[in-house]
C-alpha cells in the first residue's frame, strides 16, 4: 500500500470525503470471522442513481496488530474485537469514504484460576481475590467479569469486585466462575494476631499535587511488632471550595496525593483496628504569567516539526517543515525570538517533510520525506553550517522508501523510521556516503511505530497499541548498540494511541520516567477547517524495569496531546487545539496532574491570517534559552515566554 494513502485514510475527516454524488455500497454490512480466520468485505462504488462506477476502493485497518486488510478488501483476524475497516475511493476530483465495522470473534473460555494468594488469611481484614482468565487460544481476558461465591458467608463475603472480607474464623471455599467455566479455592481463615495499629505520616501539610507516604504499625498483645497482616487505606476530605469535591488518590501501600485544596482524613485500618491523620493540603500556585514574544509567520501551507538550535557562529537558528504540501523546510535566524527572520529554504522532491533535526554539534540538519512522485521517499542531508546558504549533501533512500514520518540523530547516527514498520539505524560519519548499520523491528502481528527518540544510548520507541519500547542503542544496560539495538524495557496502555516518548529522570523525586503521549482525532483531521484533537499524557514509572507501572496522566479537557519536551522539572507540551501547555512535574507524581493544579501556564496561537484563520493547532513545544518555541500548524513558528514572578492567576495574551 502506498503511504500516502494510508496517511490520508487515516486522517482526513468524513466531513471532507464524503459527498453526495457517489458512494461506497456494501454486500456485506454484519461481518464477523473467527480468530485466525479469514473473511471479505465485498463493496463497489455506485454513482447518483445507483449504477455501478468501475472505481477500485482502498481498504485501511485501523487496527493493524488486530485486524489486517489487503488490497481486495481480505481480511484476517489476529485479535479478538471489534475494529474499524475505512473504504476510500476516488471519483474525479471527490474522495468517498465509509467505515465498515469488523467483529472478530472471541474464543471460548478454558479457566479461571486465582492468583497471588496469601498464605495467611485473618479475620477482620480485607483482600484483594486476582484472578486469571485464559481462552481456548491461550490469551488472558482480564475484561471477563469473574463470579465469585462463598461456601460460608459467616466465615467470609466475596464482592463482585473480587475483594474478600474475612468476617470470623474458619473455613471456607471461594468458587469463581466464568460462563460454565469453575475453578475453587479452599481458605482457612485464622484470628488477627493485632492488639494494636497506630498510623505516621511524612508530612502533614502539603500542597496539591505533593505525593506523601502513610505507613502502620501492628503489633500484638506484648507490644510486638507484627508483619504480614494487611492493611486498608482509605480517605475522606472536604475541599475548601465547598461546589468541589476533596478528590484525591491513595494507594495501598500508603501513598497518597490531594487534588484539591482542603482537609483530608486517612484512616488505616486492620480488622477492628483503625488509626487516623488528618492533613492539610494547600493550593500548589505555581502559575506564572506568559508572555507571547515573536512569531514567524507561515500561512500559506501547514508547518510540521522544528528544531531550535546554536550554530557554529554562536547565533540562534530554527528550522520547520510543512505537511501535505510542496516538501519545503525553512530556516530562520531566532536569535532575537521576538523578530524572527526567515533566512533560506530547501525544497525536496515529497508533500511532507515531517520531521526536522539538528545534529549535536549544529552543522546537520536530516529532514523526513513522505509522498515524494518517484516513491522514492527517504531522508536529506543537509549542510547547515552557515543556515542562511544551506546546502543538500546527500539524499538517502535504501530501505526508506515507504515513507520516514519520524527520525532522531544521536552521535553520529540517524535514527530513521521506515514506512511506519520499524526503524534504522544509519551512519551518518560521512554524510556524503550515509549507511544502515542496523535496524529495530517489533514481532508482533500487525505491528507499528510512530516515533523515535533517543537519549543517553537509549531509543524509545512508540508503537501505537505495542506502547513504549526501551532499547538499548549504545547505553551499555543490555548491550545494544546502533549496529545491534536491544530492547530491555516495555509499557502498554489500553487505548493504543502512543504516538511519542520522552524519558524523564527525575532528581527530585530520584525517579525514572517515561512520559508516553496518545494521538487520537475523533472527528478526524481536516486539511482546511479547524480541529478538534483528543487523547493525553501517560506517566510511567520505569524505576523498577521489570515493573513499570503507569502512576499519573495530564490531560486537558475538550484538546488531545502531541510533542513534548522536558526540562528542569518542567514538561512542555502542545495540545493541539488547546495550545502549549507548561506544567510543573517537580517531586513524586501520582494521579491526575491537571486537577491537582501542576499546570504552570498555557498560550494558545490564534492567528486571524492563519493557513485557516483563527485556528490554533499548535504541534511541538521546545524550550531554549530561557524562551519557549513551538510551531503551529496552521500559522508557523512561536515564540512565549514564562514570567519569572508568579502571580496568582494566569495571563494569556494573544497576538
Amino acid at each position: 500500500m502506498k503511504l500516502k494513502f494510508l496517511l490520508t485514510a487515516l486522517f482526513l475527516t468524513s466531513s471532507v470525503l464524503l459527498f453526495a454524488q457517489a458512494k461506497i455500497e456494501l454486500e456485506n454490512e454484519n461481518i464477523e470471522l473467527d480468530l485466525n480466520g479469514t473473511a471479505k468485505i465485498n463493496a463497489v462504488v455506485v454513482d447518483a442513481d445507483g449504477n455501478k462506477l468501475d472505481t477500485p476502493i482502498r481498504f485501511f485497518s485501523r487496527s493493524r496488530r488486530s485486524l489486517t486488510v489487503d488490497e481486495e478488501g481480505n481480511l484476517s483476524g489476529l485479535e479478538s474485537g471489534s475494529f474499524d475497516v475505512i473504504l476510500l475511493a476516488v471519483v474525479g476530483e471527490d474522495r468517498i469514504r465509509r467505515d465498515v465495522t469488523v467483529m472478530v470473534k472471541f474464543p471460548p473460555i478454558k479457566s479461571v484460576e486465582f492468583v497471588d494468594v496469601p498464605s495467611q488469611i485473618y479475620s477482620g481484614t480485607k483482600i484483594k481475590l486476582n484472578m486469571r482468565v485464559m481462552d481456548q487460544a491461550d490469551v488472558e481476558r482480564p475484561e471477563r467479569r469473574v463470579k465469585l461465591t462463598s461456601s460460608d458467608e459467616s466465615v467470609a463475603t466475596v464482592d463482585m469486585a473480587g475483594n474478600l472480607f474475612a468476617r470470623n474464623e474458619g473455613s471456607v471455599t471461594i468458587e469463581a466462575q466464568v460462563e460454565d467455566i469453575r475453578s475453587t479455592l479452599d481458605l482457612k481463615v485464622v484470628k488477627s494476631p493485632v492488639a494494636g495499629l497506630s498510623l505516621q505520616v511524612d508530612n502533614e501539610e502539603i500542597r496539591t499535587g505533593d505525593v506523601i507516604h502513610f505507613s502502620s504499625t501492628l503489633k500484638d498483645s506484648k507490644g510486638n511488632p507484627i508483619e504480614g497482616v494487611p492493611v486498608y487505606y482509605s480517605f475522606q476530605g472536604e475541599a475548601d471550595d465547598v461546589s468541589s469535591s476533596a478528590s484525591g488518590l491513595i494507594k495501598q501501600d500508603g501513598r497518597f496525593v490531594a487534588d484539591e485544596p482542603g482537609w483530608y482524613t486517612v484512616t488505616a485500618s486492620s480488622g477492628v483496628h483503625s488509626d487516623q491523620i488528618t492533613i492539610r493540603a494547600n493550593k500548589r500556585n505555581v502559575q506564572r504569567e506568559v508572555r507571547f514574544i515573536g512569531q514567524g509567520t507561515v500561512n500559506t501551507k501547514h508547518t510540521s516539526d522544528f528544531w531550535v538550535w546554536e550554530g557554529v557562529d554562536g547565533k540562534d537558528y530554527a528550522v520547520t517543515g510543512t505537511w501535505g504540501a510542496d516538501g519545503t523546510a525553512y530556516f530562520w535566524d531566532v536569535t532575537n525570538p521576538a523578530n524572527m527572520i526567515k533566512i533560506d529554504s530547501v525544497q525536496v522532491d515529497a508533500r511532507t517533510v515531517n520531521d526536522v533535526k539538528i545534529s549535536e554539534d549544529g552543522k546537520l540538519c536530516i529532514i523526513s520525506r513522505e509522498g515524494a512522485s518517484t516513491r522514492k521517499n527517504g531522508i536529506v542531508i543537509i549542510d547547515v553550517t552557515n543556515p542562511r546558504d544551506a546546502q543538500i549533501i546527500s539524499t538517502f533512500t535504501e530501505n526508506l522508501t515507504g515513507g520516514v514520518h519520524n527520525l532522531f540523530i544521536s552521535k553520529g547516527h540517524v535514527y530513521a523510521l521506515s514506512a511506519g514498520q520499524k526503524y534504522y539505524s544509519i551512519n551518518i560519519e560521512d554524510p556524503k556516503n550515509p549507511k544502515i548499520v542496523g535496524m529495530f523491528e517489533l514481532d508482533t502481528p500487525g505491528h507499528a511505530i510512530h516515533d523515535v527518540w533517543v537519549e543517553d544510548g537509549i531509543a524509545y520507541s512508540s508503537n501505537w497499541s505495542d506502547g513504549v519500547r526501551l532499547v538499548d542503542v549504545g547505553n551499555g544496560i543490555a548491550g545494544g548498540s546502533p549496529e545491534n539495538p536491544v530492547e530491555f524495557a516495555s509499557y502498554a496502555y489500553p487505548s493504543g494511541a502512543n504516538h511519542a516518548a520522552f524519558p524523564f529522570r527525575s532528581e527530585s523525586a530520584n525517579k525514572f520516567y517515561v512520559v508516553a503521549g496518545d494521538e487520537i482525532f475523533p472527528y478526524g483531521l481536516n486539511m482546511d477547517k479547524p480541529n478538534i484533537a483528543g487523547g493525553f499524557l501517560h506517566f510511567i514509572d520505569f524505576t523498577d524495569l521489570k515493573n513499570p507501572e503507569e502512576i499519573a496522566r495530564f490531560e486537558v479537557p475538550g484538546a488531545g496531546s502531541h510533542n513534548y519536551w522536558i526540562e528542569d522539572d518542567i514538561l512542555y507540551v502542545a495540545f493541539y487545539n488547546g495550545g502549549v501547555r507548561m506544567v510543573d512535574i517537580s517531586g513524586e507524581l501520582m494521579g491526575d496532574l491537571f486537577k491537582q493544579g501542576r499546570e504552570i501556564g498555557w498560550y494558545i496561537p490564534a492567528d486571524p491570517n492563519g493557513y485557516v484563520p483563527n485556528a490554533p493547532f499548535t504541534w511541538g513545544a521546545q524550550p531554549y534559552k530561557g524562551h519557549i518555541f513551538m510551531s503551529d500548524w496552521n500559522s508557523g513558528l512561536w515564540s512565549i515566554q514564562l514570567a519569572p514572578e508568579k502571580p496568582e492567576n494566569v495571563s494569556i495574551e494573544v497576538k
